[in-house]
Protein backbone atom coordinates (compact mmCIF):
# COMPACT_ATOMS: atom_id res chain seq x y z
CA UNK A 1 0.00 0.00 0.00
CA UNK A 2 1.32 3.47 -0.82
CA UNK A 3 1.96 5.64 2.24
CA UNK A 4 1.28 9.36 2.30
CA UNK A 5 3.82 12.10 2.38
CA UNK A 6 5.00 12.04 5.99
CA UNK A 7 6.59 15.67 4.82
CA UNK A 8 3.39 17.35 3.61
CA UNK A 9 2.15 19.91 6.20
CA UNK A 10 -1.54 19.74 6.29
CA UNK A 11 -3.68 22.75 5.57
CA UNK A 12 0.05 24.80 6.16
CA UNK A 13 -1.70 27.88 5.75
CA UNK A 14 -3.92 27.54 8.54
CA UNK A 15 -0.52 26.10 11.05
CA UNK A 16 1.15 29.26 9.78
CA UNK A 17 -1.48 31.56 10.65
CA UNK A 18 -2.16 32.65 14.07
CA UNK A 19 -5.80 33.78 13.34
CA UNK A 20 -6.66 29.97 13.53
CA UNK A 21 -6.72 28.86 17.15
CA UNK A 22 -4.20 26.45 17.14
CA UNK A 23 -6.44 23.60 18.95
CA UNK A 24 -8.79 23.98 15.81
CA UNK A 25 -6.71 23.87 13.21
CA UNK A 26 -5.57 20.22 14.90
CA UNK A 27 -9.33 19.33 15.44
CA UNK A 28 -9.59 19.82 11.08
CA UNK A 29 -6.23 17.81 10.83
CA UNK A 30 -7.43 14.95 12.33
CA UNK A 31 -10.42 15.23 10.49
CA UNK A 32 -8.09 14.79 7.17
CA UNK A 33 -6.63 11.71 8.50
CA UNK A 34 -9.51 9.61 8.18
CA UNK A 35 -9.35 10.09 4.38
CA UNK A 36 -5.54 9.89 4.50
CA UNK A 37 -6.03 6.28 6.45
CA UNK A 38 -8.61 4.74 3.81
CA UNK A 39 -6.18 5.92 0.69
CA UNK A 40 -3.17 4.39 2.10
CA UNK A 41 -5.49 1.21 3.06
CA UNK A 42 -6.01 0.80 -1.02
CA UNK A 43 -9.45 2.07 -1.29
CA UNK A 44 -10.18 3.43 -4.83
CA UNK A 45 -13.87 3.57 -5.22
CA UNK A 46 -14.60 7.14 -5.71
CA UNK A 47 -18.35 6.74 -3.98
CA UNK A 48 -16.45 5.13 -0.96
CA UNK A 49 -13.43 7.80 -0.72
CA UNK A 50 -16.27 10.80 -1.47
CA UNK A 51 -18.40 9.31 0.94
CA UNK A 52 -15.21 9.30 3.83
CA UNK A 53 -14.80 13.34 2.09
CA UNK A 54 -18.99 14.35 3.17
CA UNK A 55 -18.10 13.15 6.47
CA UNK A 56 -15.24 15.03 7.26
CA UNK A 57 -16.63 18.15 5.67
CA UNK A 58 -19.65 18.15 7.07
CA UNK A 59 -17.65 17.84 10.63
CA UNK A 60 -15.49 20.44 9.66
CA UNK A 61 -18.83 22.41 9.47
CA UNK A 62 -19.89 21.30 12.75
CA UNK A 63 -16.52 23.36 13.86
CA UNK A 64 -17.75 26.74 12.65
CA UNK A 65 -19.08 28.00 15.59
CA UNK A 66 -16.09 26.81 17.73
CA UNK A 67 -14.38 28.67 15.29
CA UNK A 68 -16.64 32.40 16.27
CA UNK A 69 -16.43 31.62 19.54
CA UNK A 70 -12.45 31.68 19.21
CA UNK A 71 -12.43 35.07 17.34
CA UNK A 72 -11.94 32.86 14.29
CA UNK A 73 -13.74 31.95 11.48
CA UNK A 74 -12.82 29.28 8.38
CA UNK A 75 -12.45 31.96 5.63
CA UNK A 76 -10.64 32.59 2.43
CA UNK A 77 -7.82 31.41 3.16
CA UNK A 78 -8.69 28.46 5.80
CA UNK A 79 -11.04 27.43 2.48
CA UNK A 80 -8.27 27.51 0.35
CA UNK A 81 -5.86 25.56 2.38
CA UNK A 82 -7.98 22.80 3.17
CA UNK A 83 -8.66 22.63 -0.58
CA UNK A 84 -4.94 22.63 -1.60
CA UNK A 85 -4.38 19.79 1.21
CA UNK A 86 -7.44 17.72 -0.35
CA UNK A 87 -6.14 18.10 -3.80
CA UNK A 88 -2.34 17.24 -2.46
CA UNK A 89 -4.04 14.00 -0.93
CA UNK A 90 -5.87 13.39 -4.19
CA UNK A 91 -3.37 14.02 -6.40
CA UNK A 92 -1.11 11.61 -4.20
CA UNK A 93 -2.91 8.80 -3.95
CA UNK A 94 -4.03 9.45 -7.88
CA UNK A 95 -7.73 9.73 -7.28
CA UNK A 96 -9.62 11.72 -9.96
CA UNK A 97 -11.78 13.87 -7.96
CA UNK A 98 -12.28 17.79 -8.52
CA UNK A 99 -12.70 19.94 -5.91
CA UNK A 100 -15.90 21.18 -6.08
CA UNK A 101 -17.19 17.76 -5.99
CA UNK A 102 -14.85 16.54 -2.98
CA UNK A 103 -15.52 19.19 -0.63
CA UNK A 104 -19.61 19.13 -2.00
CA UNK A 105 -20.91 19.55 1.66
CA UNK A 106 -18.77 22.26 2.92
CA UNK A 107 -21.21 25.56 4.14
CA UNK A 108 -17.80 27.69 4.53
Amino acid sequence: MKKFDESYVLIKDMVDDDYYPKFLVEKIRNLIFPVITLLENGETEVSVIQAKLDEMTLAINDLQEEFDENDSEIETVARDSIAVTIGHIMEWFGIDIDMETALRERDW
